[in-house]
């Protein structure tokens, strides 16, 4: 679920490809090293790296907060888990390859009957493999189990399958922040010109991704900017956005892995598993 970590996070992401296109291996687009963070600098590196000429650009959500709650709660597919577990059929016999990752289901059909198993993330090919040796043999079925493949002889109609499910969210609660994203710069110059990619990239950003497969809506709310005349090496801007963003809850939504499928109002097509 999101929470204001979260959105302070995603939008480090955003300054900081922002001033570093082609990646931190690269020069940043200023020439100057930039320090892109959460938070506040702390007064001891950041006196050191102003002489030095780094600039630090940080980001801390503001106490302001209101409750938006609006949405009726359903759940909502955000992304699919990834297909890395496979499995090859070949006469009476499947044989499973890949990695295995939680969310996927590997099962088998043998004259109809269907056996499941829900993959873990600790498992691999052969403990799939054992698994589903382990379901078979106790309904009765005589399997041969080596590796990662196993083999039903005696099934007249056999077939086996990997699906995988799909994460989804509901929506619980919403709220509208304050963030703030303060530039802390050597020289007016340097401030200037690392405002406008800065601030560019955030009003472009009309929703911004969440860790959590969610997104926050960005909106600017204006900018204030501070010579600090005590001391002369210190010219900061602060950009103020909002983000409204939800907090979820999550659960995997599981894919058919045999069945029947609907093809019109009138008809239906029950899955057939040839040998």
């Amino acid at each position: 679920m999101a929470d204001q970590s979260d959105v302070e996070t995603a939008f480090v992401a955003i300054i900081a490809n922002a001033l570093y296109p082609n990646g931190v291996a690269s020069p940043s687009i200023l020439g100057s090293v930039c320090r892109v963070y959460r938070g506040y600098p702390a007064s001891p590196t950041l006196g050191p790296d102003l002489a030095a000429g780094i600039l630090h650009v940080t980001v801390d959500g503001g106490a302001a907060m209101k409750n938006v709650t609006r949405y009726a709660r359903k759940w909502q597919v955000v992304a699919p888990v990834p297909a890395t577990l496979t499995v090859t059929v070949g006469p009476q016999s499947a044989s499973f390859a890949g990695v295995c990752v939680a969310g996927q289901l590997a099962g088998v059909a043998a004259n109809g009957a269907v056996f499941p198993y829900a993959v873990q993330a600790n498992d691999s090919p052969a403990t799939v493999a054992s698994n589903l040796c382990a379901l078979l043999r106790a309904s009765g079925w005589l399997v041969d189990y080596a590796g990662s493949t196993i083999a039903i002889p005696n099934a007249e109609t056999f077939t086996a399958r990997v699906v995988s499910g799909a994460n989804a969210l509901q929506e619980i609660k919403r709220q509208v922040q304050d963030f703030e994203i303060t530039l802390w710069c050597p020289s007016p110059a340097l401030r200037d010109a690392a405002s406008v990619p800065i601030d560019t990239a955030l009003a472009s950003t009309q929703f911004m991704a969440l860790a959590d497969g969610s997104s926050a809506r960005v909106i600017y709310a204006g900018t204030v900017v501070e010579d600090m005349s005590a001391t002369a090496t210190l010219y900061k801007r602060t950009l103020r956005y909002t983000a409204e963003y939800p907090t979820t809850i999550a659960q995997l939504e599981p894919a058919m892995l045999f069945g029947v499928e609907n093809l019109s109002a009138n008809a239906a097509f029950v899955e057939s598993f040839p040998a």
